[in-house]
């Protein structure tokens, strides 16, 4: 059995873009003590505004804009119910989630109904001569702008410091002047707005159609390792990629005729077990921000 390894990591790198775009939105979000499992409904809600605007308008561009509002307002609307009723974060985010992918599948078949549709202009690789460079604008985007940019707001900041003082103390962050539900809002919209260019991508450039459950469990995904990543940018990267790399190893194997006897099943099943245990080792006691799943009333 022979890999080929520049095929590998190209594979790697394009799987892990949705991967890491959503997980930069889910951290900045929980940083400031949300737990955000509106995630999976937000990126499907992205792949499916975006997929349909670029189908309608023909241009890819219009469709990421419009993924991007999309994400937006499903962010405020998690804000609408976690932060101002301040109801059950983990019931606000699963209902979105639901009521999101419910919507959008529906739209879907009214719009679409025994069609097949794709889209005529999707965005393109670039450097396509070169196999680990053959990728997406967004694959760039997402590894050498977006993450050290979000790693340096939160890190370096005036919103950074912000977003921790609500994620750890609100009473010390309202002393400091700092609104916590205004900071909570900001960092629901920016984060859902990422997540959503995580799901657009899978449309608008890799596959350039939209399927029911395109999203495939990757918001959970991503809440893994959030978690993973003990809320650091960075760490949340390279999960994204470990997940990546297992997830293109198993293609790579399926097609083998060393492992032909082990059930697809299984295959499948590998880059789950990874994240798997990636927690198991390095999730133990996880510090979590002080005011995680807290709703604030001010005094």
């Amino acid at each position: 059995m022979s890999l080929n390894l520049l095929a590998l990591i190209g594979a790697t790198l394009t799987i892990a873009t949705p991967l890491v775009w959503a997980s930069i939105g889910e951290v900045i979000i929980e940083r400031t003590g949300i737990l955000n499992l509106g995630i999976e409904g937000t990126m499907y809600v992205g792949a499916f505004v975006g997929f349909v605007t670029a189908h309608r308008t023909g241009s890819p561009w219009l469709g990421l804009l419009a993924a991007i509002i999309a994400g937006a307002l499903a962010g405020v609307a998690m804000g609408l119910f976690s932060v101002t009723l301040g109801l059950n974060q983990h019931v606000s985010g699963l209902g979105i989630t639901l009521f999101l992918i419910a919507t959008c599948d529906f739209t879907f078949r009214l719009l679409y109904t025994g069609e097949r549709p794709g889209l005529e202009n999707k965005f393109s690789v670039l450097f396509s001569s070169t196999p680990v460079l053959n990728q997406h604008w967004l694959t760039y985007a997402g590894f050498l702008l977006i993450a050290p940019v979000a790693w340096w707001t939160m890190r370096s900041s005036g919103m950074g410091y912000r977003m921790h003082a609500v994620g750890e103390n609100f009473d010390a962050a309202e002393v400091a002047g700092i609104s916590v539900n205004r900071t909570r809002y900001a960092a629901l919209a920016v984060g859902g707005a990422l997540m959503a260019i995580g799901g657009a991508f899978l449309t608008l450039a890799m596959l350039g159609t939209f399927t029911l459950d395109i999203i495939s469990g990757r918001g959970w995904v991503c809440i893994a390792l959030v978690i993973f990543a003990r809320w650091r940018i960075w760490q949340a990267v390279g999960g994204a990629l470990l997940f990546a790399v297992v997830n293109a190893l198993q293609l790579q194997l399926a097609i083998s005729p060393l492992f032909s006897a082990i059930p697809r099943e299984l295959m499948l099943a590998l880059p789950y077990l990874a994240v798997i245990v990636a927690l198991i080792v390095w999730g133990r006691s996880v510090r979590y921000p002080a005011t995680y799943l807290k709703a604030y009333r001010r005094a």
